[in-house]
Parts: C-alpha cells; sequence; structure tokens
C-alpha cells in the first residue's frame, strides 16, 4: 500500500510538474456589478435593509496549469457597496432610511478549475472557482448611525465561462464572514447588541492580454 501511494505521489508531481512548465499568467482588465444585502441578526428587530446596485472595477492577474486545469486569480479592484439600512422605532409608524455606500479597495483570491471541451476548447471553456475576498474601506459611510468596519472578508463561490482565450464573464455569490456594524441599539425598550453581514451577488466581465 505503501508503495502503491508513492507511485501515486511520484506521478502527480510528474504531472503538475509538466503543466507548470506550461503554466499561462495572464493579465487583464475586470469591471461590473454587485448586488448588496445587509443582513442583520435577530434580536436587531428595529432594523430591516433594502438591497441596492453597487459597481466594480480594476485589474487581474491568473495563472493556470493548462493539463491539469487548476489554478488561482488575484485582482485588484476598486469596488462601490451600496444599500439601504432602515430603521424602525419602537411602538410608532416611523421609520428612516439611509442611503449606506461605501466605497473599497476590495482584494478577491480564488482557486479556480477550468474545464477541458474538446473540439470546442480553445473557444469556450467554463470554470468555477471559490476564495476569500477582503475589502479595505476607502474614507467614512453616508449614514453616520451606523459605523461600519473598516476591513470587510467574504467567501465567493462562483461560475464562469471563458470565450475565445481572452474574455472572461462570472457570477459569484459572497457570503459575508465577518460582522461589518456592531453597535449596541439603545433606542431600543430593551437595549441590543446590533450586529450585520453583508452578502452580496457579483457579475462581471474580464479581458485577459
Amino acid at each position: 500500500m505503501t508503495s502503491f501511494k508513492k507511485i501515486v505521489l511520484t506521478l502527480l508531481i510528474a504531472l503538475f510538474g509538466m503543466g507548470v512548465s506550461q503554466a499561462q499568467f495572464r493579465f487583464g482588465v475586470k469591471a461590473g456589478l454587485n448586488l448588496n444585502s445587509i443582513n442583520f441578526n435577530d434580536a436587531a428587530a428595529n432594523f430591516d435593509h433594502d438591497n441596492q446596485c453597487g459597481y466594480t472595477a480594476g485589474v487581474m492577474g491568473e495563472f493556470v496549469v493548462p493539463i491539469i486545469g487548476l489554478g488561482f486569480d488575484v485582482s485588484a479592484m476598486y469596488t462601490r457597496m451600496n444599500s439601504e439600512p432602515v430603521y424602525h422605532e419602537n411602538g410608532t409608524n416611523y421609520s428612516e432610511k439611509g442611503n449606506f455606500g461605501k466605497n473599497f479597495i476590495e482584494i478577491p483570491i480564488n482557486v479556480k478549475y477550468k474545464f477541458s471541451l474538446p473540439v470546442v476548447g480553445s473557444y469556450l471553456a467554463p470554470y468555477i472557482y471559490t476564495g476569500p475576498a477582503f475589502a479595505f474601506k476607502l474614507g467614512k459611510s453616508t449614514w453616520d448611525d451606523i459605523k461600519s468596519k473598516t476591513c470587510q472578508t467574504a467567501w465567493n463561490i462562483g461560475i464562469g465561462v471563458e470565450l475565445i482565450n481572452h474574455l472572461q464573464i462570472q457570477g459569484s455569490y459572497g457570503f459575508g464572514m465577518n460582522n461589518i456594524v456592531k453597535f449596541v441599539d439603545t433606542d431600543a425598550i430593551n437595549p441590543v447588541e446590533v450586529k450585520a453581514k453583508n452578502n452580496y451577488w457579483t457579475v462581471t466581465a474580464a479581458w485577459l492580454f
């Protein structure tokens, strides 16, 4: 059994080594839209939200081993995330919406697997990807009642397709991993700790050179 494992490991190393020698390093530009949703914890009964659309644009680099189809990409994006938190005052019909817009430098780091299709592989290559994204806030939010964290982290899961060996169109869903806001709502009848995470859809198009 030990010998079998050694043989398999040797073959994998050899295969990976052959692939790395033909590895593709490419750079390009990327832009798209996002749809953001702030999700408050159950205790924050006075808070709700409306989803809002934002945008993202920047540069990316990709490394893929053709034989294996496995690789990764890293992007540096200027990202605008918009949402409308809604505050409902206890026992009244009063409510207030806030324009909770934030600008970020976002860095997604994805592991990517490209499927090799016979005949059309050089023109059409679907792929899946997953990985973390780190978004560093620029400036302050426009609704001062809610202070957001300087860094937001999310885990992305997505699918995409590469066309004519240059154009990549993809869509992903980002699961918020940390609380982007955390404070005590003293206006509630019984003050509660308010927490919220940001989940978002992102659709982008990239051109790789």
